[in-house]
């Protein structure tokens, strides 16, 4: 038993020492928006709490060919209850760097720097304190609670073409050790003495 209780408290330190970076998963399309696009895309979000910075890739296409394209794409929070309902811009404002406008198709990987205010929708800023370190700790809060969507706009659907919210990917150290838990566990519990 001594020594399940020795390979358990390592995993769960080893665990703990991971727990500096964040990733989420984003699968999005347009009934998630409220609307009939066939547009659909994949992306991963990661968040480094100790760099401070969110690291954004994306692939979308078969958004609606009528309009101007895209036009802008945000990350929202918080709403009121996770994985639905909507929020305002927190993740910036007008629009995510350079992210590519008048297209239907395409792909964008960007890394956002926390520290600095005009990272953050000015509304979202404002209600977590003004400062940049209140919003990164109200944008981490929603990420991980699954109140937090990315959203692409387009110049048919101005108020959303397609979207997905942030779902936790879990660490592969933390599957690893929750294996290597289990194992210890059953080695343990098959090494018991039978009762005569």
């Amino acid at each position: 038993m001594q020594r399940l209780l020795t390979v358990l408290g390592l995993a769960a330190s080893l665990a703990t020492t991971q727990a500096e970076y964040f990733q989420y998963s984003v699968s999005f399309d347009g009934p998630s928006d409220g609307n009939t696009s066939p547009g659909v895309g994949s992306g991963l979000v990661g968040y480094d709490s100790v760099a401070r910075t969110l690291d954004l890739q994306v692939t979308f296409s078969d958004l609606v060919l009528t309009g101007s394209g895209t036009t802008v794409a945000h990350i929202h929070a918080a709403t009121a209850s996770p994985f639905t309902g909507t929020a305002g811009v927190a993740v910036t404002a007008p629009s995510l760097p350079d992210f590519p406008v008048g297209v239907r198709a395409g792909s964008y990987s960007k890394t956002i720097d926390l520290t600095l205010t005009t990272s953050y929708g000015g509304a979202f800023l404002t209600a977590n304190g003004g400062t940049a370190a209140g919003a990164e700790a109200a944008l981490a809060s929603a990420m991980a609670s699954g109140k937090a969507y990315w959203n692409i706009h387009s110049g048919t659907f101005p108020g959303g073409e397609i979207r997905g919210f942030l779902t936790a990917v879990p660490e592969p150290s933390t599957v690893a050790l929750t294996g290597v838990g289990v194992a210890a566990l059953g080695f343990a519990l098959r090494r018991k003495p039978l009762a005569k």
